[in-house]
């Protein structure tokens, strides 16, 4: 038998009838296992080793169109954080739960999303700064955003709800307008 260098090879495994075979790493050989003649329950077990515990994060988007605002629903923030790092999207995230005015959430919105210092505190500058300038800047890889907790006090009734999520319906639409994905999820307090 020919000696197998330590580094090259994982572990060894023997079969019910006695045989050997050695599993190698996938990244140094370019395969999953160098020994294509595993049989039974080896060739099982194998294959759940190589087999990831969570399918590919892009699943976790399959069915939500690449242009839409919606309720988070069974989405877990960070489950969205790695899908768009595994897209190469950018992330944007605000926890809005200590907002109590229309005012409170674009400052808390300009902080978290480290808006420019001109921003202006207002929906129209909130569209401009989520559209116009990024777009100016080059060739964008697509949005994912997350509103958390979105108050629902007096100060900020279902109207100024509303307007608030129809800016980032409207920012959707302009970057579908582009063929950029702009996926907004949203929840409330």
């Amino acid at each position: 038998m020919n000696p197998i260098a330590p580094i090259e090879a994982d572990f060894m495994a023997e079969t019910d009838d006695g045989a050997r075979h050695f599993l190698f790493h996938p990244q140094v050989h370019g395969y999953g296992l160098a020994d294509m003649s595993i049989r039974g329950p080896l060739r099982e077990s194998a294959t759940e080793m190589e087999t990831p515990l969570r399918k590919d994060q892009e699943t976790l988007l399959r069915g939500v169109r690449p242009n839409i605002v919606q309720a988070i629903r069974a989405y877990r923030v960070h489950d969205l954080q790695e899908t768009a790092r595994v897209l190469g999207h950018h992330f944007l995230y605000a926890n809005l739960a200590h907002a109590q005015t229309k005012q409170d959430i674009l400052e808390l919105i300009a902080t978290q999303f480290t808006f420019p210092a001109h921003f202006g505190k207002n929906f129209d500058a909130l569209y401009d700064c989520m559209t116009d300038p990024l777009h100016k800047s080059g060739p964008q890889p697509g949005f994912i955003v997350v509103l958390e907790q979105i108050p629902t006090t007096a100060k900020f009734d279902k109207e100024v709800r509303e307007q608030l999520l129809d800016i980032f319906r409207d920012a959707a639409d302009y970057w579908s307008d582009r063929k950029i994905a702009f996926r907004c999820f949203y929840s409330f307090l």
